[in-house]
């Protein structure tokens, strides 16, 4: 849940870019083939219609229940590692990872925020604190 909720307010990459490459209707639009499609992730992560008015806030109860009753069963709206034939094909190894290395952390190390400290993520290829 907690690593849920990470990526979901901090996608590795705020946006993702597609080519159409043939015509699609997608709602009452039809979108030629060729254009690009940017996603912004970051922004469909805190869509307050799917994701609630604490869209903002880390709750990582709000995935108890998986993916899909989190996302009020529009999977597609969860994205850290993109979707469909496109997905990353290191998502499962980087989740694992991940989990890995954040117990091997925590088993040696106690932590306390610094009272200096002012949360700022930035974006440049991909998310940084």
């Amino acid at each position: 849940m907690i690593m849920n909720e990470v990526l979901r307010l901090y996608p590795l990459a705020a946006t993702v870019i597609r080519t159409m490459h043939k015509d699609t209707k997608l709602g009452n639009m039809t979108l030629p083939s060729g254009i690009k499609l940017l996603l912004p992730i970051i922004l469909i992560h805190n869509y307050h219609d799917i994701w609630g008015k604490d869209a903002t806030m880390f709750k990582p109860k709000r995935f108890s229940q998986g993916i899909a009753k989190a996302t009020k069963n529009q999977q597609v709206s969860y994205l850290p590692f993109s979707w469909g034939h496109r997905i990353c094909i290191e998502n499962n190894f980087a989740l694992i990872e991940a989990k890995l290395a954040l117990v091997m952390i925590l088993q040696r190390f106690s932590f306390k925020l610094s009272p200096s400290y002012t949360h700022a993520p930035t974006y440049a290829v991909n998310l940084q604190p």
